[in-house]
């Protein structure tokens, strides 16, 4: 494969990587121009996209439909990027309720936004879809274990000053460690113990820092270690204490080689919705979790106008 070809093949999203690279692909219009003879070689190279078919290269239709998602992340993008913040996490909810994907959407709006966005959220959703966010969570995880976790968490209208009772915050961290107790590694049984409900979905995320503090003094473990066979309780867990560790993950794993099209959907959605909010704080946990700059991570693996958009919304550049 020549240099040149291989330059298009990438820009292709041939080679691996996150969205298309448009100015290299303009750029062939032109260099290319009355030269069949490239494009032939182009289709015969890049196998995978094209495979021989009698006298021609045929393309194949599981690429194309890779290949259309690809080009749709800038414009994706860019749609979150201009919405209201409300009418975002509405939508972004909505979708994922309606298409039974998992959860997390729904737990980071749930979990991340302040109280007046969350409720701004709610309002959004019921003027957009003529129904309640609560009630569509309700039912359409009825039957799940996480149900009442999940509602709770919607419905919620946190306090958010500095105020913490440590007797009350230590006396809850010894009821979840008797509640994962109880649960006996069990999986749901858990996630839809009443009073791990009650605690996660009523208390201020100060408050919840403290008594996960106290939880490692009293249990010696960090409560993320004993949460693992509930995705959903530990999701909502860093969402609630540690958002920028929960994110920095996120954005990793939608940047990894063979991630799948929802890690990568993820990737974008959290460099949107956190640009403004605490992306210099995920940026550092980046760092500490992965050892290396989410800026550098994101110029490697990401193409064209896509790359050049998540890059701006990271801060690359930025101290």
């Amino acid at each position: 494969m020549t240099e040149e070809v291989q330059q298009l093949t990438r820009a292709f999203s041939g080679l691996g990587g996150l969205g298309v690279d448009e100015s290299t692909m303009v750029s062939a219009l032109s260099r290319w121009r009355k030269q069949p003879e490239k494009r032939s070689g182009f289709r015969k190279s890049f196998q995978g996209f094209f495979r021989s078919h009698g006298e021609m290269d045929r393309c194949e239709e599981d690429y194309m439909l890779y290949l259309a998602s690809e080009f749709a992340r800038f414009k994706n993008l860019m749609v979150l990027w201009a919405m209201h913040p409300w009418e975002r996490d509405a939508r972004l909810a909505h979708h994922v309720l309606h298409q039974a994907h998992p959860a997390a959407i729904v737990v980071e709006v749930a979990c991340t936004r302040s109280a007046e966005e969350l409720l701004g959220a709610r309002r959004a959703y019921q003027a957009l879809f003529h129904h309640s966010l609560e009630e569509d969570v309700a039912y359409r995880a009825r039957d799940k274990p996480y149900c009442n976790l999940l509602v709770g968490l919607v419905s919620a209208y946190r306090y958010e000053g500095p105020r913490v009772n440590e007797e009350v915050a230590r006396a809850e961290a010894k009821a979840l460690g008797a509640a994962v107790k109880s649960a006996g590694g069990v999986a749901g049984k858990l996630v839809a113990n009443d009073e791990v409900v009650r605690v996660l979905t009523t208390r201020s995320k100060p408050h919840l820092v403290e008594t996960f503090k106290y939880y490692k003094e009293i249990h010696a473990r960090h409560i993320e270690q004993d949460l693992n066979k509930d995705e959903t309780l530990l999701e909502a867990v860093l969402c609630l204490a540690a958002p920028a560790k929960y994110f920095s993950g996120v954005m990793e794993a939608g940047l990894r080689d063979g991630a799948d099209n929802h890690a990568k959907d993820a990737l974008t959605r959290v460099a949107v919705t956190r640009s403004d909010a605490d992306m210099d704080e995920i940026r550092a946990a980046y760092q500490e979790q992965f050892g290396a700059k989410l800026e550098d991570a994101v110029a490697a693996k990401a193409h064209g106008h896509y790359r050049d958009a998540l890059l701006s919304l990271v801060g690359a550049g930025e101290s």
